[in-house]
């Protein structure tokens, strides 16, 4: 399904082949030969989402993008995003596990980094190169240190620096989860305008499955 949102439509070449279940929903540019794969999701929220060529978006994944961290792919695994933008100076070039949970926004792993299955990297966080995140565990800090599902109270004093809710929502910790809430309603609102472009196709527009 391919969506105008905010005004902005996706862009598909000719070469390229986005699954009739797959969503790309505003300014999502894909690279030539890219492959989008049934189930995922490719959302532009108030930014961009651009892949290279050759790019592989596996089933289920979920790449997000909005103005102040928009959104990249090389290959995508499924759950969430694999491959958002700026990895580190070398591009990024790691392995990411199905199910594992890269949190939205500000990021960074190096090359032949590796996240396993349900792993998860925290925001503001930046994962050396070659570090490989075990099954279930969690990587926090700048560098990135990694925690033991059990090690609650040591990973509470990593996170806590790392500024979760004034990355992710843009409000200072202690903010009530209502006001919270109400800011999040109004800006996803914005989808309230969305419009389906698939039928398009039939009209000599763009093809949604290449």
């Amino acid at each position: 399904m391919l969506l105008e949102h905010r005004g902005k439509t996706p862009v598909v070449p000719e070469s390229a082949y986005v699954a009739p279940s797959a969503v790309l929903c505003g300014a999502v540019v894909l690279g030539e030969r890219a492959r989008v794969l049934p189930g995922a999701v490719l959302t532009a929220e108030d930014g961009e989402v651009r892949t290279g060529a050759d790019v592989v978006v596996m089933e289920n994944a979920l790449v997000p993008g909005c103005a102040q961290h928009p959104g990249g792919a090389r290959r995508q695994r499924p759950r969430r995003a694999a491959r958002t933008c700026q990895r580190g100076g070398g591009g990024g070039r790691g392995l990411r596990g199905d199910r594992r949970l890269d949190l939205p926004r500000r990021r960074r792993w190096g090359e032949r980094s590796e996240l396993r299955i349900n792993s998860v990297l925290h925001v503001n966080s930046n994962l050396p190169p070659g570090t490989v995140v075990p099954i279930g565990w969690i990587a926090a800090g700048d560098p990135a240190r990694l925690f033991s599902p059990d090690r609650h109270g040591e990973l509470w004093e990593e996170q806590r620096a790392l500024d979760f809710p004034g990355t992710v929502y843009g409000v200072p910790r202690g903010t009530p989860m209502r006001t919270i809430m109400a800011c999040q309603t109004e800006f996803y609102g914005a989808h309230l305008d969305d419009r389906v472009l698939d039928g398009e196709e039939e009209d000599g527009g763009p093809d949604p499955a290449r």
